[in-house]
Formats: C-alpha cells, sequence, structure tokens
C-alpha cells in the first residue's frame, strides 16, 4: 500500500533564523526595522512576514465557526449575509414601491430612512410593508424618534397578518448614545431615554431575533478615529447598554440578542477583516463577564457600510474600487448584512445607476464569487490571524482604560474621547497633505481633464455638525478625508469661470529619466489644485526652454531635469521668467537650494511637500480665493 506522502515533502524547511538571516544580507546594512516593520496608524507593529509558529499565542483557532467566542463567526457553517439597501422614506406609497421592486433584484434586507418629523401611524407602518413578507426580507427603522411605537406597531401588524414572531428579522435603531455624541442633548433626558430602551427591551421579547438597541459605531470611523480607537469607543458604548440595562433588572441574555452593532468598513483591506473578527471576540468577552448562561448570547451581530470617510468628489467612479475591496473586507469577516454606499453620496441623492451598481457588487460576491460558501475564509492566515489578535489586544487596552474612567458617556462628558478623534483626524489629514496616505484621484492620480461646473452648497466641503443648541458636550463630527482638497480644487473651478484657468508648465531639460520623473511629479502635484498641466517633451537646453516659455505665457513655470543639471542652469531661468510668471523648481537640491533661495526663487516642490498648503499658496498668489 503506497504511504501518503505531505505536500512539499521533498523541500526542506527553512528556520526562521535563515529567513532572518538572508533578509538582512539582503538588506545590505539598511535599518531592518525602518525598511520592514511597519508601524500602523492603530499602534502596533505589523512585521513583514509571519510563520505558523506566530499562531501559537492564539488561542480560539481551537474554536470552530459558530462556537464561543465567534470570533470566526456566528454561523456553524457557510458565510451568508444579508444584502441590504436603504430607502428614504419621503413619500410613503413611492417608498414601498420602491422597496418591492429591489427585494426582485436579490436584496434580502431593507433599511427605511424614516423622517423624524413625521409621525407614523399604524396605518402608514401597514402601508410602507404592504406585500412585503416581514419574515422573508429583514426589515430595519432609523431616523425616527418613535422607536417604541415602531415596535408595538410592527407586533401589532404580526399579530394581524399571523406571522411567526420567531421569524420577524429587523431593527429599530434606537441609540440615544449616538444622539448624545453628535447632537449634544438626549431624546428626552440621559434617564428617560435609559427608561426607553428598558421599555423596548421588554416590548421585544416576543420577537426572539428583532434588533432594538443600535451601537453605532460608524460615526467613529467616518469621523477619523483609528481602527483601535473605533473598537474602543463602540465597545464602551455598547457595555454602557449592558450596565444601564442589567441594573434595571434584565438578564443578559435578555439584552444582548436584542442588540445591533452598525459599523463602517474602510479600505485597509486585511486590517477591516481583522476588525470584525476582533469585534466578536472582544463583545463575546465582555457579554461573558456579566454572566452568561447560553453561549449563543455572546454573539455580536453586525450590519456594516462602507465607510464615507475615503469616498471622493472628484473621480467618483473610484469610488466603486473602494467599496468593492470594502465590502470584501466585511465579507470576508463575517458581517450579519451589508450595505454598499453608492459611488455618488458625496454630492447627490443617490441616482437609480448608483444604487443599481451598489446593489450588484455584493450580488456578484455572492452569486459569482462564493464568498458566502465557507465559514470563516480568513481562518489559519498568519498575517491576518496576528493582524486580529493585535487589534483585539489594543482596543481591550483602551476599551479597559475608558471604563477605569466611568465608561462612555462619563468620557465623553470629560472630553478624552473627542481629544483622541482630534488627535487621529489631525494625523490623518496631515498625512493627507503630506501624500504619505494616498486618496486617488484626490491627493495623487487626479484626473486631469476633470472640473465642477454645478453649483454645490458649501456643506459639500464641511464636517457634518449636528449640534443642537444648549448642548452638553463638544459632539463628534464626521466627515471626509479628501474635503480640504475638493474645497481648494473646486474654488480653481469657480475661477476659471470667468477667467483663465491657471497652467502649469513643465521646463524639462537635461538628462532624460530625471526631468520626465520629475515632470510626471509636477503634473500630478499640480493638477490636484485643477490646474491645467502642460508637460514638454524636453528642451536641447536652458534658453530654448526660457524662449518657449515667454511664448506660451504661462501662470506657472517648473523647472524638471537632475540636481546636477540644475547649477547655473535654474538660477538661468529663475532670472529670466520671474517678471513673467511663478518659477518653481521640481527637487530640493542639497546646497542649492539655499542659492537659489538667496537669489529670491521660493518655491521647491519634493515629496515631502505639504502638497495641500503649497497649493492653496500658489492660489492665493494666483488670486484664486
Amino acid at each position: 500500500m503506497e504511504q501518503k506522502k505531505k505536500l512539499f515533502a521533498e523541500f526542506s524547511p527553512i528556520s526562521t533564523q535563515s529567513w532572518e538571516e538572508q533578509i538582512i544580507r539582503d538588506l545590505k546594512g539598511a535599518d531592518y526595522d525602518k525598511k520592514l516593520i511597519w508601524n500602523s496608524p492603530e499602534g502596533f507593529r505589523v512585521k513583514p512576514y509571519y510563520r505558523s509558529e506566530d499562531l501559537n499565542h492564539i488561542q480560539w483557532l481551537k474554536a470552530f465557526p459558530g462556537e464561543f467566542p465567534f470570533v470566526r463567526g456566528n454561523k456553524a457553517s457557510g458565510n451568508n449575509w444579508l444584502v441590504r439597501q436603504d430607502i428614504k422614506v419621503d413619500h410613503i406609497g413611492n417608498a414601498n414601491e420602491k422597496a418591492l421592486e429591489i427585494l426582485m433584484k436579490g436584496v434580502d434586507s431593507l433599511g427605511f430612512e424614516l423622517d423624524c418629523k413625521h409621525t407614523y401611524s399604524l396605518n402608514d407602518v401597514e402601508s410602507l410593508l404592504k406585500n412585503i413578507r416581514a419574515d422573508i426580507a429583514e426589515i430595519n427603522f432609523s431616523g425616527t424618534n418613535q422607536h417604541l411605537q415602531l415596535v408595538q406597531i410592527v407586533a401589532r401588524l404580526v399579530d394581524k397578518y399571523n406571522r411567526p414572531f420567531d421569524k420577524i428579522f429587523g431593527s429599530v435603531n434606537f441609540d440615544p448614545l449616538l444622539r448624545f455624541s453628535r447632537r449634544g442633548r438626549w431624546y428626552q433626558s440621559e434617564e428617560a431615554d435609559m427608561e426607553t430602551a428598558a421599555l423596548l427591551i421588554k416590548e421585544v421579547q416576543k420577537f426572539p431575533v428583532y434588533r432594538v438597541i443600535g451601537v453605532n459605531g460608524h460615526i467613529f470611523a467616518n469621523a477619523g478615529a483609528n481602527i483601535v480607537q473605533e473598537m474602543a469607543f463602540t465597545l464602551a458604548a455598547g457595555s454602557e447598554y449592558l450596565t444601564r440595562l442589567t441594573d434595571k433588572g434584565f438578564f443578559i441574555g435578555e439584552v444582548s440578542p436584542h442588540m445591533k452593532f452598525n459599523l463602517a468598513i474602510g479600505s485597509n483591506y486585511f486590517m477591516e477583516v481583522a476588525k470584525i473578527r476582533a469585534y466578536r471576540l472582544l463583545w463575546a468577552k465582555i457579554v461573558n463577564a456579566y454572566g452568561l448562561n447560553d453561549a449563543r448570547n455572546g454573539r455580536m451581530f453586525i450590519h456594516a457600510e462602507n465607510s464615507r470617510w475615503n469616498f471622493t468628489l472628484y473621480d467618483p467612479y473610484v469610488n466603486m474600487l473602494r467599496t468593492t475591496t470594502g465590502t470584501m473586507s466585511a465579507i470576508l469577516g463575517g458581517v450579519d448584512s451589508f450595505r454598499v454606499m453608492p459611488f455618488d453620496v458625496p454630492y447627490e441623492s443617490p441616482t437609480d445607476f448608483a444604487e443599481r451598481i451598489a446593489r450588484n457588487q455584493q450580488l456578484i460576491l455572492k452569486e459569482e464569487s462564493y464568498l458566502d460558501r465557507v465559514a470563516d475564509p480568513a481562518a489559519g492566515s498568519y498575517y491576518i490571524e496576528n493582524l486580529t489578535a493585535s487589534l483585539a489586544e489594543e482596543a481591550w487596552k483602551l476599551f479597559l482604560q475608558l471604563q477605569d474612567n466611568g465608561g462612555f458617556v462619563a468620557a465623553l462628558r470629560n472630553g478624552s474621547i473627542q481629544k483622541m478623534i482630534s488627535e487621529s483626524t489631525r494625523k490623518r489629514d496631515m498625512n493627507l497633505a503630506t501624500r504619505r496616505d494616498i486618496l486617488l484621484g484626490i491627493n495623487q492620480y487626479p484626473n486631469f481633464s476633470e472640473n465642477i461646473s454645478a453649483d454645490l452648497p458649501i456643506s459639500v466641503f464641511e464636517a457634518e455638525d449636528k449640534t443642537m443648541e444648549q448642548a452638553e458636550i463638544e459632539t463628534i463630527k464626521t466627515y471626509r478625508g479628501g474635503q480640504a482638497f475638493e474645497a481648494m480644487r473646486y474654488k480653481t473651478d469657480l475661477f476659471s469661470r470667468t477667467a483663465k484657468r491657471p497652467e502649469a508648465w513643465m521646463l524639462t531639460f537635461g538628462n532624460l529619466a530625471m526631468r520626465k520623473a520629475r515632470a510626471n511629479f509636477a503634473c500630478n502635484f499640480f493638477a490636484c489644485a485643477g490646474f491645467t498641466v502642460t508637460d514638454n517633451p524636453g528642451f536641447e537646453g536652458i534658453e530654448e526652454g526660457i524662449k518657449a516659455a515667454k511664448q506660451s505665457k504661462p501662470e506657472i513655470v517648473v523647472l524638471c531635469s537632475s540636481d546636477e543639471e540644475y547649477t547655473g542652469n535654474a538660477l538661468a531661468a529663475f532670472e529670466a521668467l520671474k517678471n513673467d510668471c511663478i518659477v518653481v523648481l521640481a527637487g530640493f537640491p542639497a546646497g542649492l537650494a539655499d542659492e537659489l533661495k538667496a537669489a529670491g526663487m521660493e518655491h521647491f516642490i519634493h515629496v515631502k511637500s505639504n502638497l495641500l498648503e503649497t497649493l492653496q499658496l500658489f492660489q492665493q498668489q494666483l488670486g484664486i480665493s
């Protein structure tokens, strides 16, 4: 009988020490940590590679999918999730018609965004849900102040139509902590809102799988918090509800199954996969501390959508690429439902086309890529398992810090959460301004020919501030990372309606490789402000370039060559052109830069430039305001 052989048995194993020795030789004296170790924004170090031995400290690998602590998902088999699309309810009949239409197009989770200024009656809700089977499609409500009344109305309709209560999936997004965070005021008062939460939990006991307490962690991601902060704040908010409700006499098994976490998924592909898994691990740990008698009550139910933080107004079709990778992260991490954000949300109410694309992105991942077939597809990945462990460890530290200082509400009142988010946004904004982080189409590789002719409200370029009068705290504001760049570029578009669009003209000469590289860099640089950029194939000498620049009469001339060939030539070009245009040098040659500055040259662009501040300065000099 032929013996079974291990795959690749003919290759001798290579130890980690051997790998490290080879890497050090290949680095040729370069610093290992600086070259290969990534210091993540979340506060931990990520190694350049991982091996099986890096899994030795990870305990949950022995658990199966569907088992406590649910890192590997809530389901024992498969990875199915609900495809959700939200509908803004401006008109009940139209919203119902749209819901029925998209249910026929693959959606199995509906989100109704209600009008908070409208009081909905039983007849209104019945009309809204006409011909929709609540025991087949998940039905979620948000944007209303009638949370308790809605649950009572749903219960009456379930009785009326003789539906099984244990088959009614959906949610009413009651989250007074979100309201307090965003508006600085409670619905009524802190105690009254928590009493409403208790009444909701009591009312929903007849619905085993209906969620009435929302924990909206997406606001932290969309406000610019890093992943560890987002996780810690979200878990602290969830824990606050557990504490308040168990203090009112509820058993943990009566509370946790009726909570839903609404999260945002960013573009850091593997980190977001790990985030979802780490969330479930920590939530199971938190709920277990309240005294579980049924492990299933430690499950975390997650609805997610794409983060708006990295959505862009310019080159908006790139948003579809962002949503695709983010959606895959969420699905591989094992969310229960997902909403793909339509690509046009930064500047308009989503069109039918945008919604169709968003809907079909999920359907393709499910029906054609089969991402719903395998439970915990990330399991055993050396990298993702270690990311999961690192995120869980760092988020748990911050969570315990918040708990030691009084919990979520106390942290909002003393401003510590707001301070941490503010520090994170400062770093992220600076990374975009200096291009340490790339936002495609905004601070790198912009669409040179794109301009916006429509009149846009100023709110498109500002953080969303929902602060109410007499707010008790500094509120959390959400924004998009590219807004400052977009506002700058839009100023150029507005200016160009009545004046010539500024032109950045490349005076290229000398070394072919260097002039092409620097011209390409400079074209991308100035196009981020919406300037016209003109590249040139290269001039025989500096005099020919100067003559051509005088004939073209651009607002900005950018000298593009090698550091060596700037000597003498750069100063000659500056002296010849300084009275006709702004002269810029691409690069920052050591020694020569001081000489040029002494002669009056002010502008140098290079990889360490603050792109945003530099372009804003050029706009000011050109009279664009």
